[in-house]
């Protein structure tokens, strides 16, 4: 059966949220895609992404050079959460780091588990 990027469930907004994680388990970030910046993921390989701010398709690492190549996109039950399974390139969060989800909670309180990468 073929891949209809239509028969996922978008929110009001258009949009669907979107996991990355790395082949060796590690979920690096969480963005939105649209129907078509799935398609272009698939077609294309590299990972692109919707952002809200610029209101335009984001493919990752574009300007950064911190390229995430899809290796297999994944749907959730319900059909409205997607995982992407990357080969990242760099760091996949904005702040230099590996993951977006550098900040635990632990005992009450937030403690940074992941430095900045180096250059």
């Amino acid at each position: 059966m073929a891949f209809d990027p239509a028969s996922l469930r978008y929110n009001e907004a258009g949009l669907i949220p979107a996991i990355a994680q790395d082949a060796a388990g590690t979920v690096l970030m969480m963005a939105w895609m649209t129907a078509e910046a799935v398609a272009r993921t698939l077609e294309t390989g590299r990972v692109t992404y919707w952002s809200r701010s610029r209101q335009a398709f984001w493919v990752k690492g574009e300007t950064s050079g911190h390229v995430q190549r899809l290796i297999e996109m994944r749907v959730d039950c319900d059909r409205d959460c997607l995982l992407v399974l990357v080969e990242q390139e760099g760091p996949a969060c904005h702040t230099n780091r590996r993951s977006c989800f550098y900040t635990a909670i632990r005992d009450g309180a937030e403690v940074e588990i992941l430095s900045p990468m180096a250059d």
